[in-house]
């Protein structure tokens, strides 16, 4: 049999078929790794749960209920918002550690030092009630319907305020940005720029920072009205809201943390 003809009698094998993804599959390397990672997982389970209440809120509209295709996507999300709580149950170990790296690589102003500080002490006090809740909500802490509800509530609290927080964070590292920008451009038309810097590394490393906090503005928005209406005992908006902001927040928390996979 000839070299060819044997090459596509291998690639007819069924067994082989995975080898038609080529010798190389970086693609499939960069999932992996993406999937591997909690943060990727959980921005996936993210999708998922938010966007299935807009699918539960569509195959409901009928008026006959949360009924069919609308209750399975509930069977659905349900289970998934609860995984995506015990992932963060170590939470507060990478907390505490980012709370160490912060005091020994503090931000370029003092006014972003301190904005994350206060940021780092509001998750410090979410995670907590946030697993208590957890807790009470399945029977495993005898508490109280009144007690849970308070302690969701609270919890939601912290986060709203790190959310709210989080944009005077990006403001002040969008204004170093630009200052920093400008210094650059300054030297560069004064022809004033060192034998060991690179102005172009460095106006890329500009552009993939000012992408950055674009991406994490809409992350933020995303949050901000679920927190609040989360924050409220009587709530804000309804669930089919919570699904699109929740949802809007999800995509762009995949393509962060796809980006960071590369």
């Amino acid at each position: 049999m000839s070299v060819p003809a044997a090459a596509a009698k291998e690639r007819m094998n069924i067994l082989a078929i995975a080898k038609l993804l080529g010798p190389s599959t970086p693609q499939l390397d960069r999932l992996v790794r993406f999937l591997n990672t909690v943060r990727g997982t959980d921005k996936v389970l993210m999708f998922i749960q938010y966007w299935s209440k807009i699918i539960i809120w569509f195959f409901s509209r009928n008026g006959r209920g949360v009924t069919g295709v609308a209750a399975r996507f509930q069977n659905l999300s349900s289970p998934v918002s609860d995984f995506r709580i015990l992932l963060r149950y170590y939470g507060l170990l990478p907390m505490v550690q980012y709370m160490n790296y912060l005091e020994y690589h503090p931000p370029a102003s003092r006014l972003a030092l301190n904005i994350e500080r206060i940021q780092n002490w509001c998750n410090i006090c979410y995670y907590p009630l946030e697993h208590l809740y957890w807790l009470g909500a399945h029977n495993i802490i005898p508490f109280s319907e009144e007690k849970t509800n308070k302690i969701s509530i609270w919890s939601c609290r912290f986060w709203a305020a790190y959310v709210i927080l989080e944009y005077g964070r990006l403001a002040e590292q969008y204004r170093n940005l630009k200052k920093r920008e400008t210094s650059l451009l300054k030297r560069i038309k004064a022809g004033d720029i060192e034998l060991e810097e690179d102005p172009e590394k460095e106006m890329a490393s500009i552009k993939a920072e000012r992408s950055s906090i674009f991406v994490n503005t809409m992350i933020n928005s995303g949050y901000l009205p679920l927190t609040v209406h989360w924050s409220l005992e009587q709530g804000l908006i309804p669930d089919v809201l919570v699904g699109l902001f929740g949802g809007f927040a999800s995509i762009f928390q995949i393509y962060a943390a796809w980006r960071d996979t590369a």
